[in-house]
């Protein structure tokens, strides 16, 4: 049975690629407490287990799937990246300089000390750091070396096994560590903070139901009571915008909602806003009322792009939006933030805003004409984006310069993660031509990574238990040493040096590794997002300059052993 199996995967080598896909991830969505390994490092187990059979690709499927991940990687971020070069990006970019010179520096000294070769040394990097696309920037790297075919075949194998065995350790060190152990050495309850910071940033205390099943959003009916003779002006004064009163409804007569409009004992308003304004607007109105048939209407959400330099780095609550329409949410790259009103607003940020169609259909395309510019969303993608960008960056990875005697180059992998950063930042500035939708962008890279990851994992398979007997427990110990020192020196900065909240220190020492499992167990000490404030930057940063790390690591351990 076994001898048909491994024949038939010879045969069709696509089926095991696609078989350590299924299996890889599968293992990858399996939870053993805050850890979750993740779908690359799920496959590239299975895959290293399948390679034991001599199953392989051919090199070529595999640098295709790598030059599409690693483009899509770089346009995803591009936007993100550059709009991080600023007082506040730098300062918290500090902590990317540390992780990066950090690692660099524990790598050299352990290839010096256990002669490490490139191949190893760049996997034990790329595993330490949970960087994952540092296994394609340094195969590519070591593919372009002056080396026996057969040699490099076999370098290229220890990046992946290097990575296999320190990555699971630096994830659990690092999950551990950001989320359970470096809150105790600052002597801090992170659940206190993170809420004394959420309250800082305007949020208000709500049950715990409501923070997670209640939309941000939501309409709801009162009975007027208390509130008789306040004026709508007066009441959105005291809803600060975070709410407005949409419809009036007296004696079974609709009212035209007009700033100077008094409500009257038993009048029936619908409010619409955030749910913090109206978790206690029954206090200034009256009872919430059941019946809503006169009062429903629809609403409409459009997204802007902040494009305005008079409002980049300011307050949320400090921009006045027209009456009527609200910051439903915040998207930075790819991650959510709270619409809080204290959340500082950066270049490239996209508003969700949220009105009624019906009442302020005007009032909107004046905050959008406020924040910037208007995104269509469509379904489509430019393909022509990818084809020309990894073309270009294909290009511009064959050009080397030589230090000491070693050629230097970003490789195709740096040149399409180059060209994607670029191309990424100009669809940000001109958001309304067609480009690569995020869905087809966030596909691009899962399939990318995770289908190069397996086929370097077939080719490694009979070369991984090699290097296992050769380092033992060596490698694993290091990789949580390159795991823990950085961000262990990041600690000390960031909270003696530049004053970071805790919440938002731990999130930037997750960002800076990449670690969105890290993240994730930070998320759920705190209680809420505010260490999102800290990582999406650090992750912005740490994305791109990571992966240009393994072409270097593979030209320093050469010359290291020149």
């Amino acid at each position: 049975m076994l001898a048909s199996i491994t024949d038939l995967l010879r045969q069709v080598p696509e089926i095991a690629l696609f078989l350590s896909l299924a299996i890889g991830y599968a293992i990858g969505q399996i939870r053993f407490g805050p850890i979750q390994l993740g779908g690359v490092c799920g496959t590239l187990i299975t895959a290293l287990f399948i390679g034991q059979l001599g199953v392989t690709l051919d090199a070529s499927v595999k640098n295709v799937f790598f030059m599409l991940f690693i483009f899509a990687l770089g346009y995803a971020g591009g936007a993100q990246f550059f709009s991080n070069l600023n007082l506040k990006g730098l300062r918290l970019g500090l902590l990317c300089l540390i992780e990066v010179v950090v690692v660099l520096v524990l790598v050299m000294i352990a290839t010096k000390v256990m002669n490490l070769d490139a191949g190893t040394a760049a996997g034990l990097m790329a595993g330490a750091a949970t960087e994952s696309a540092v296994v394609g920037t340094a195969t590519d790297a070591i593919s372009k070396l002056a080396l026996p075919a057969a040699e490099i075949q076999q370098l290229q194998a220890n990046v992946v096994t290097a990575y296999s065995i320190t990555y699971i350790f630096g994830l659990i060190t690092i999950v551990i560590v950001t989320s359970q152990i470096f809150p105790l050495l600052l002597r801090v309850n992170l659940r206190e903070e993170a809420d004394k910071l959420w309250a800082q940033m305007g949020g208000k205390e709500a049950a715990p139901d409501e923070v997670n099943a209640i939309r941000e959003m939501a309409g709801r009916v009162y009975l007027i009571d208390v509130g008789a003779g306040r004026s709508i002006e007066s009441l959105h004064a005291l809803f600060s915008g975070q709410a407005s009163v949409e419809r009036v409804v007296r004696g079974g007569g609709k009212l035209d909602v007009t700033p100077g409009l008094k409500l009257r004992r038993d009048d029936r308003v619908l409010v619409i806003g955030h749910r913090r304004a109206l978790l206690t607007a029954s206090s200034i109105l009256g009872p919430e009322f059941a019946d809503t048939d006169q009062l429903n209407m629809v609403v409409q959400t459009v997204e802007a792009m902040l494009k305005n330099k008079a409002l980049m780095e300011r307050q949320l609550g400090e921009i006045s939006l027209p009456l009527g329409v609200h910051v439903s949410g915040i998207k930075r790259g790819e991650h959510a933030l709270p619409p809080l009103p204290h959340v500082q607003l950066l270049q490239g940020d996209v508003l969700q805003l949220y009105s009624s169609a019906e009442a302020y259909a005007s009032a909107m395309a004046e905050a959008v004409a406020l924040i910037g510019t208007r995104i269509e969303r469509t379904d489509r993608s430019n393909i022509v984006y990818a084809g020309l960008g990894i073309v270009l960056g294909v290009f511009i990875g064959t050009f080397s310069l030589k230090l000491g005697g070693i050629p230097f180059s970003l490789g195709t992998g740096g040149g399409a993660l180059l060209t994607g950063l670029v191309f990424g930042w100009y669809q940000s500035k001109r958001p309304n031509l067609m480009g690569i939708h995020p869905d087809a962008l966030s596909l691009l890279k899962d399939i990318g990574l995770a289908s190069f990851i397996a086929c370097v994992g077939l080719a490694s398979g009979p070369q991984a238990l090699t290097l296992i007997k050769q380092y033992g427990i060596a490698l694993p110990l290091i990789g949580v040493a390159i795991a823990v020192l950085p961000a262990s020196i990041s600690l000390l900065v960031g909270h003696f040096i530049l004053k970071l909240e805790a919440p938002i220190l731990l999130g930037a020492i997750a960002g800076q590794q990449c670690s969105t499992p890290a993240l994730s167990a930070i998320q759920n000490a705190a209680g809420n997002s505010t260490p999102l404030l800290g990582y999406t930057i650090t992750y912005a940063i740490s994305n791109v300059v990571l992966p240009l790390m393994g072409p270097l690591i593979v030209g320093l351990v050469g010359y290291v052993h020149h």
